[in-house]
């Protein structure tokens, strides 16, 4: 791409073209030509798999869940942290045609029936509890039902839809089946059911549903297919050189786009092993680790590689085998990605910027990218996409002029599940996806993102939606009205701050208020600063001014604005 841009518009070219299969297929076709490679080391549950010996699991398990009853097109969702587990389901779903549902771990009651009865999730594999994470009681809460049900026959009034829950581990429970004996099952069935039935599934066939919150009310299912995610995957693993010698450290969520799509699908595709240090991102897990099992790659958001960087330990680790990886999920400080660089021997490291919504990765560098390049920028339009940038009218601006990033192609998400109306929003006419955010692109084809039309605020790599926490905090009696928006940090890059107005003669404490919302929504929701106020700056025309109340806890917290990339 050296022709230099007359205006905000730019499309991938490539000689390579896209995959035109499942991804059962491609999985199948990787197992076979890389049969005898690492493919999944799980360093907290001491496992160590061949592509072969992966296969095999997958294989009994899609056949175990096809044993249960589970139809093509189901919904099943997964709601635990990064493990062995949630590694076999995603490829067992795939070859079963089921749809895998991201849950959010972090969900507590509210959140997760919101999530099961939205898309009629029929199963659920479930992770049974993590330090004070309670899965399966949270379950039994929701649905008291199922301590006298017979596994897979539920019948719940809070989760009408949901029958099958399968435990990962050993415990007792009653109502479930546990994941062990579904293996188990499936090898006993044999894989035949699973054989006849991977010619009836098509790549455009929707394979994974991933919530993701509205500034305007609850979660949507952003509705991924096997295209958009297979591709994905393969051409973000191309922007890295990946082969079948490297190896993937992926400390970030499997329930999110950054863990199964830029890790598990681009690890895939080149025959990479994919390598996990912890069920969750621990600084001090994730340096043995790539230490440990000489990884080439390794993946995070910036407060991720801070925290690495700054642990007191970081020195006595050898991280010469590192080259590559990717930093995403929020702006990168420039800071940060000279120390990656420098210290950690990352200098092939590249950034991507995406969306749920585009499966996700729209921009990437690339690991011949001029340093500056990949400090500065999200780097260029991946192959066989589209993005131009457009004003307030929809018009497309000249380069350097900043506006509104919209991406078209094959990433882009089927739409919202069972919300057209959501969908026509995000989606225009034309097919183009309008991502919200602020940007520019250069004459040459490097993106930069400048801020953020809707108000989101993202905390540590994590997106946060100011609506979807004032809804909450309005069930709260003393709530008169509310305002939520970021606040700079220094370690998280955005804090969310509450601004609460109190019905006519209550008075509430901070803590009361964190404390309503403690079990009910993901701590990182939960405010860090609360103020009570007797009203909100507004325009003429009645428009809460949110900028101005972010200025003036800029001022009262004496707060900097931080300088990223």
């Amino acid at each position: 791409m050296t022709d230099v841009l007359t205006q905000s518009y730019t499309h991938g070219t490539s000689d390579v073209p896209l995959i035109g299969e499942t991804i059962g297929e491609h999985f199948d076709a990787v197992a076979a030509r890389w049969a005898d490679r690492d493919a999944l080391l799980v360093r907290h549950q001491d496992i160590s798999w061949t592509w072969g010996e992966l296969k095999a699991r997958v294989d009994d398990f899609a056949a175990g869940l096809i044993a249960l009853g589970l139809q093509p097109g189901s919904r099943i969702g997964i709601w635990s942290l990064n493990n062995a587990e949630w590694v076999i389901t995603q490829f067992a779903t795939a070859k079963a045609g089921l749809v895998l549902v991201n849950i959010n771990p972090a969900y507590r009651l509210a959140e997760l029936e919101y999530a099961l009865n939205k898309v009629e999730c029929e199963a659920l594999i479930t992770a049974a509890r993590f330090k004070t994470s309670d899965y399966v009681g949270m379950i039994r809460e929701l649905a008291p039902e199922i301590d006298g049900a017979e596994p897979g026959k539920l019948s719940s009034a809070k989760l009408p839809y949901l029958k099958t829950v399968i435990q990962i581990g050993a415990d007792d429970t009653a109502g479930v089946h546990h994941f062990e004996n579904v293996l188990a099952m499936g090898a006993a069935k044999g894989h035949d059911a699973v054989t006849a039935l991977a010619p009836t599934l098509q790549f455009d066939d929707p394979i994974n549903i991933q919530f993701t919150s509205g500034t305007t009310g609850s979660p949507k299912g952003a509705t991924l297919t096997h295209h958009n995610i297979l591709n994905n995957g393969y051409f973000i693993g191309e922007a890295m050189a990946l082969t079948e010698a490297d190896r993937i450290c992926i400390p970030v969520p499997l329930y999110h786009c950054f863990g199964m799509v830029l890790g598990n699908l681009a690890c895939m595709t080149h025959g990479a092993a994919m390598v996990f240090p912890s069920y969750t991102f621990e600084p001090l897990a994730t340096l043995e680790c790539a230490a440990a099992e000489r990884c080439t790659g390794l993946y995070g958001v910036p407060t991720m590689f801070i925290a690495q960087l700054e642990h007191s330990q970081f020195a006595d680790f050898d991280l010469s085998s590192l080259r590559t990886g990717i930093m995403a999920g929020s702006p990168c400080p420039v800071e940060v990605m000279k120390q990656v660089i420098d210290k950690m021997h990352m200098d092939q490291v590249t950034i991507a910027y995406g969306m749920t919504e585009t499966s996700p990765v729209s921009t990437q560098t690339s690991v011949d990218d001029p340093l500056d390049r990949r400090g500065g920028t999200v780097g260029r339009i991946h192959p066989h996409l589209e993005v131009k940038i457009v004003d307030e009218a929809g018009r497309i601006v000249a380069p350097g002029e900043t506006g509104e990033l919209c991406t078209r192609g094959y990433s882009v998400m089927r739409g919202y599940w069972n919300d057209d109306d959501k969908t026509a929003e995000s989606i225009d006419a034309a097919g183009w996806m309008h991502t919200g955010d602020l940007a520019t692109i250069d004459a040459e084809g490097y993106f930069n993102i400048v801020g953020r039309i809707k108000d989101m605020v993202i905390r540590g790599g994590e997106n946060l939606y100011p609506r979807e926490i004032e809804e909450f905090l309005y069930r709260h009696p003393k709530v008169s009205d509310v305002q939520i928006f970021g606040v700079p940090d220094e370690k998280y890059g955005e804090e969310l701050c509450a601004w609460i107005k109190l019905a006519e003669g209550e008075a509430a404490t901070e803590d009361e208020i964190r404390d309503f919302c403690e079990g009910h929504i993901t701590h990182h929701k939960i405010p860090r600063y609360i103020r009570f106020v007797d009203g909100f700056p507004m325009t003429v025309t009645g428009k809460v001014q949110k900028f101005e109340m972010r200025s003036a806890m800029v001022v009262e917290l004496g707060l900097d604005e931080a300088k990223t990339a």
